[in-house]
């Protein structure tokens, strides 16, 4: 019963206390989860290349929604959890597209089984909403959560 949004936050809270509890000395934790949805199914990685196939085959020519819950734990300021939200559209694929894509390997251990990142941009139309949430983190959410936490990016030095 619970929403794909609320999972991702969720998740990415769980990630995140799971490791401050095991490091309480770190100033920053940072934990995130993404997932793929296409109308109210929810893909994840594929197990196999068949089912990355009939993955690609239902993202063809159809938009999506990536969402990504992206959770900052800090030791002295608590905790800000946030989502991103971004909708993505693929152009029609052939199956010939598909077989050869998959063959790269690259959509065997993502989310929706494609890197917007790498080989599988080619077949992205369009995206609405943040680049960074699609290709990987959501650096703009981030920013945004860090005041949540007592911190400034303007002010860290690495």
């Amino acid at each position: 019963g619970e929403s794909a949004a609320d999972q991702v936050i969720r998740l990415a809270h769980d990630k995140a206390a799971t490791v401050s509890s095991a490091f309480p000395e770190a100033d920053l934790v940072i934990g995130a989860d993404t997932l793929v949805v296409l109308d109210d199914s929810v893909l994840g990685q594929p197990r196999d290349e068949a089912e990355a196939c009939a993955m690609l085959r239902s993202l063809s020519g159809r938009t999506h929604t990536v969402l990504t819950g992206v959770c900052l734990m800090s030791r002295g300021d608590g905790e800000a959890c946030g989502l991103s939200e971004s909708r993505v559209t693929f152009c029609r694929l052939k199956d010939d597209e598909i077989a050869w894509y998959v063959a790269t390997g690259e959509p065997m251990d993502k989310a929706g089984a494609y890197a917007a990142q790498g080989v599988g941009a080619v077949f992205l139309e369009s995206i609405e909403g943040s680049f960074h949430n699609v290709v990987g983190f959501p650096l703009d959410l981030f920013y945004r959560l860090l005041p949540k936490v007592g911190l400034d990016l303007r002010r860290l030095r690495g």
